[in-house]
């Protein structure tokens, strides 16, 4: 009996160990999970938490790169305004310098006018002294003849006869002997141009340039000035001297903006290219 007491006892004691040994690796297989599923979800933390850096380094990347194309169009911008303030300032100049020279021609204009005026009025004395006084003798009228109207008058005719005839050379020679005579008549800028276009008519282009220059820059005022510039530019082209006619046919397209003189200066400058 005492024997089967003892190994009951010790039946007992073993199996108790064992339960305690099965409880005790099901309580460290739960703890283990339970130590896995933080690590789980601990990774998982940091993997969204890594996507969001991500995402923020990303958008800062962008806003940097915004930042920067918006600086260069801002740099861009300002550069435009620049130029184009300096275009402005250059287009003030240019007008003032226009609006100077209208005036200088409108002053020029209206001198020409005064003293064509003078010269009618004169004219218009000499007639009515002409009616009341007795003829007088040849000599008295060779010593008014040339202070007369009516001679200046006739003189330029003739040589206008001459150039309409079609007898450039005589032409040349009337218009010379005019210009030579009554170099201050209200004519002489017509007999300057119509003494070039002789001169060009029988090929002696260095004459007709003279000529073409002389009206260009004394009477630069007359409505012939802008034709003269043009006869300038042929006779250079003539000369073969191209290099100057394309500078003459742009200085007419710059100091006769939208005139018809201008147009033409287009043309022939397009013909030379």
């Amino acid at each position: 009996m005492g024997l089967r007491f003892l190994l009951l006892a010790g039946l007992c004691l073993a199996a108790g160990q064992a339960h305690a040994g099965l409880f005790d690796d099901e309580e460290a297989r739960r703890q283990v999970q339970q130590v896995q599923e933080r690590v789980s979800r601990l990774a998982e933390t940091g993997r969204q938490q890594a996507e969001l850096i991500g995402q923020q380094a990303e958008t800062i990347r962008q806003l940097t790169e915004t930042g920067q194309q918006q600086t260069r169009s801002m740099l861009d911008l300002q550069a435009q305004i620049e130029a184009q303030n300096a275009e402005l300032r250059n287009l003030r100049g240019k007008n003032e310098e226009l609006v100077h020279g209208l005036q200088d021609a409108e002053k020029r204009q209206k001198d020409f006018y005064i003293d064509l005026d003078t010269r009618i009025r004169h004219f218009e004395s000499i007639e009515a002294a002409s009616a009341a006084a007795p003829p007088p003798d040849k000599a008295a009228d060779a010593a008014v003849a040339a202070d007369d109207p009516a001679t200046e008058n006739r003189a330029y005719e003739a040589a206008y006869g001459f150039f309409k005839a079609g007898d450039h050379q005589k032409a040349a020679s009337a218009f010379q002997e005019f210009l030579k005579k009554f170099p201050e008549s209200v004519y002489a800028p017509k007999a300057s141009y119509e003494l070039g276009g002789a001169y060009f008519a029988i090929k002696d282009y260095r004459s007709a340039l003279a000529s073409y220059q002389l009206l260009a820059g004394k009477y630069s005022f007359s409505l012939k000035a802008q034709d003269a510039m043009l006869g300038v530019a042929d006779c250079q082209q003539e000369l073969n001297d191209t290099a100057a006619a394309r500078k003459t046919l742009k200085q007419i397209i710059a100091k006769y903006p939208g005139s018809e003189t201008a147009d033409k200066a287009k043309e022939r400058l397009a013909a030379l290219k």
